[in-house]
């Protein structure tokens, strides 16, 4: 159970080598070649994680989809690494938008989702945690819309929503009524004419 690093390009390759392949630089160092990828693409996500963690992946379709980084194939420090589509049934346009890592799903957790156009919804952590080949609705969209953000929410963590013109929301996560996997959620921030949500972030109170 080894700790790794994972990274997803964002045209859509995975790989994951030990943490162990990155040695500790002075200040002077140059750094390493972390992949060989192709001119347009570009590594999107970067992250630590344990052998046995789970992978939840959240897309713009509002599905959620499951991996387990030792499921990710491990490759050499400057490899592309295997395209993603390959390892999860995505549909045809559908792209990752957020991801969790956890290594249990803890009842007293909650997933947060925010949506383009500034819908926000709570659910229980658990209501993920039975994954199936083809992924799970984690959030119901109307037309236009699209999943921005997904993450691990704690009681009494506050929730920031920002805007793409600037405009910021905060409020507490005991706001939010939790809901099932299969809702549309409610207002997280009233929008001005041609804005939309760009980010959020979670802080712990």
């Amino acid at each position: 159970d080894e700790m790794m690093v994972v990274t997803i390009t964002h045209d859509g390759y995975v790989k994951r080598l030990p943490v162990d392949t990155y040695k500790v630089q002075g200040r002077g160092g140059k750094g390493l070649s972390a992949s060989n990828l192709k001119e347009a693409d570009f590594i999107q996500y970067l992250f630590v994680a344990s052998a046995h963690s789970y992978i939840l992946l959240f897309t713009d379709h509002g599905m959620c989809h499951w991996l387990k980084v030792y499921e990710i194939p491990e490759a050499s420090r400057t490899a592309r690494g295997k395209a993603i589509v390959n390892l999860v049934k995505f549909s045809e346009g559908e792209k990752i938008k957020a991801f969790v890592t956890l290594k249990n799903f803890h009842p007293k957790q909650t997933i947060v989702m925010c949506t383009r156009n500034g819908l926000i919804k709570k659910t229980s952590l658990v209501a993920y945690s039975r994954p199936r080949t083809n992924g799970i609705r984690a959030i119901k969209l109307v037309d236009g819309d699209e999943l921005i953000d997904a993450r691990i929410s704690d009681i009494g963590d506050d929730i920031l929503l920002a805007t793409r013109n600037g405009y910021c929301n905060r409020f507490s996560e005991r706001d939010i009524r939790a809901m099932g996997r299969v809702t549309k959620g409610v207002r997280g921030i009233r929008l001005r004419e041609e804005d939309y949500v760009i980010s959020m972030t979670l802080v712990s109170a």
